[in-house]
């Protein structure tokens, strides 16, 4: 229009646009990403069928499920925290997110009970392991589990196919065995979601995306702040948060011999074995 003589504010241009169809907007996580093996759409949905039918199975019969997975890990410090807070003013943080101006790391383990609608957090400050994992179901069950669900001894958990509760963790699946089944005398079944479908996961869109939006745009200044918006978390539908701080420190590179995993209980489901498995207390 500029070129035949016509000037025109960008009120017009943004109305002739929408005018046209057009509208802000922002990016669509709908492509899947190349992924080097992507678990193939009929899997995909039977697995999901198969997690379907076995929560229904286990809410039937008062049975506990759980849907457990580790939160993004954060910086603990006065960093920048995306999201907005009503505020007089804007609070002022680092510029630049270095680790050396952190007071720690805050590795937020979480449990969700897809049946009573509660969350506990277990917040580690080392590193992110199965063995941490396991540690913190048990404490879990010690502390809940066993007393919203007495005598029962079968429980389902929901988990990721990868972190430190992955599929193809030794780690994972022997203290499971140890500290759960054998311990606890507890059957445990497992249910992976299949890779590049976490978000599926109950956990994901009933409990760690209510704590982004509690702590959203508040800087994480330290762990007692963290804890705080762990336990201020509701929703109108009831959701109840628990937290705590686990001081232990956990190592990496823990290793499981091929003797150690001949001493599992396990059954594999006849349905995508790989991703779907049951542990029972072994024999005394």
């Amino acid at each position: 229009m500029k070129a035949i003589g016509i000037d025109v504010s960008s009120n017009t241009v943004c109305r002739l646009l929408k005018d046209m169809g057009f509208s802000l907007r922002v990016n669509s996580k709908k492509i899947e990403s190349g992924m080097a093996n992507p678990p193939d759409p009929k899997k995909r949905d039977q697995q999901f069928g198969h997690i379907g039918n076995l929560r229904e199975l286990f809410a039937t019969h008062g049975l506990p499920t759980i849907s457990v997975d580790t939160k993004k890990k954060e910086l603990i410090g006065n960093f920048k925290n995306n999201g907005q807070a009503w505020q007089k003013k804007s609070t002022e943080v680092y510029d630049h997110d270095f680790p050396t101006h952190a007071v720690g790391k805050a590795v937020p383990y979480g449990i969700y009970d897809t049946q009573k609608n509660t969350g506990t957090v277990f917040v580690g400050h080392s590193a992110d392991t199965p063995s941490f994992a396991v540690e913190c179901i048990e404490k879990w069950w010690i502390d809940y589990g066993k007393v919203q669900y007495p005598k029962r001894k079968e429980l389902l958990i929901l988990a990721d196919a990868g972190g430190s509760n992955s599929y193809r963790s030794r780690v994972w699946k022997y203290r499971l065995q140890k500290q759960i089944c054998d311990k606890h005398g507890l059957s445990v079944s497992v249910c992976h979601y299949p890779p590049g479908s976490s978000k599926w996961n109950p956990i994901e869109h009933r409990l760690f995306s209510e704590i982004s939006k509690n702590w959203g745009g508040r800087p994480l200044d330290s762990f007692e702040t963290v804890l705080k918006y762990l336990r201020t978390t509701k929703t109108s539908t009831g959701l109840n948060v628990k937290a705590y701080y686990v001081r232990k420190k956990f190592k990496t590179g823990e290793r499981v011999s091929d003797k150690k995993m001949k001493e599992l209980q396990i059954k594999k489901h006849e349905v995508l074995s790989d991703w779907n498995y049951k542990l029972t207390p072994s024999k005394m």
